[in-house]
């Protein structure tokens, strides 16, 4: 059965329009998961807007949508998520991150299209939308044969990492997390083990993560190191930092891919078939 992955979103911190980004794509970070025909969002980004139109322009009517965490370069594209204003649609957003007191997820939605920073709130975009908070590290089953394992990541104020299993594939989610140098993170080996796929935080390289220590995200060279160290088939190098320019990318990805064949660089409208 069909098990695709679709980038729409690659870019962390900030959307980068910008001609030198081109390449690569400067929206932040999106991803579409379709398994078995039903949809699963992953992030809500700036790249969930044009997720949001061709989604329209398929008539889907009801998706997952999955938060790694509630930083507004993981939320900025909700509030222009055109499907979300239609009365006959109807979404599941999940978050793993949030404790109790914070009022969960649909609590901080509401915040972010609160008066005065948006015109338009939460409670009138139309479609029908249920709220589930979870706690990282649960598994749980969104549909079918459809599974879904967590896992706690090490940034601040939390994020999740998720695995999504369908037909015998899986493909991981582990954006943003930091790891310790010498340290494999033991949360993202468990989670990434014989993994298909893994779309890692690769915001840095090696060399620049000495400076940005205590800022939340990995490099791409850890990320080959954890894919090796638990026998995932390949890496896709995500969370592009917006300093990245097209020309520092494509160095990166022949890098990369010197380092270890399996890895490839998530560009805005990739489409990978796990099936």
């Amino acid at each position: 059965m069909a098990f695709k992955v679709k980038f729409w979103g690659v870019r962390g911190s900030i959307p980068c329009p910008s001609p030198r980004h081109i390449a690569f794509g400067g929206n932040t970070s999106c991803v579409e998961v379709s398994v078995g025909g039903r949809t699963i969002i992953l992030d809500a980004g700036s790249g969930i807007r044009n997720l949001g139109h061709w989604l329209s322009r398929k008539n889907t009517r009801d998706a997952h949508l999955l938060l790694s965490h509630t930083h507004w370069d993981h939320i900025n594209g909700f509030p222009f998520f055109s499907p979300a204003f239609r009365k006959e649609n109807h979404f599941v957003i999940m978050a793993g991150h949030l404790p109790a007191e914070q009022g969960g997820i649909r609590s901080i939605l509401s915040t972010q299209m609160a008066f005065p920073t948006f015109p338009v709130p939460l409670d009138k975009m139309g479609a029908a939308m249920e709220f589930a908070d979870f706690k990282a590290g649960d598994t749980f089953g969104l549909f079918d044969s459809c599974k879904v394992r967590t896992a706690l990541l090490n940034h601040p104020a939390g994020a999740t990492g998720y695995r999504i299993e369908f037909a015998g594939k899986s493909f991981c989610y582990v954006t943003d997390t930091e790891h310790v140098p010498g340290k494999p993170d033991q949360n993202v080996l468990a989670l990434i083990e014989g993994a298909d796929l893994v779309a890692y935080d690769c915001t840095y390289t090696d060399k620049e993560f000495k400076a940005k220590v205590g800022w939340g995200h990995s490099t791409w060279e850890e990320g080959v190191r954890l894919c090796r160290a638990a026998n995932a088939k390949m890496l896709a190098i995500f969370h592009h930092d917006p300093e990245h320019e097209d020309a520092f990318m494509e160095r990166l990805e022949a890098d990369a891919r010197f380092m270890w064949p399996n890895t490839l660089v998530a560009r805005e409208n990739m489409r990978l078939h796990l099936s």
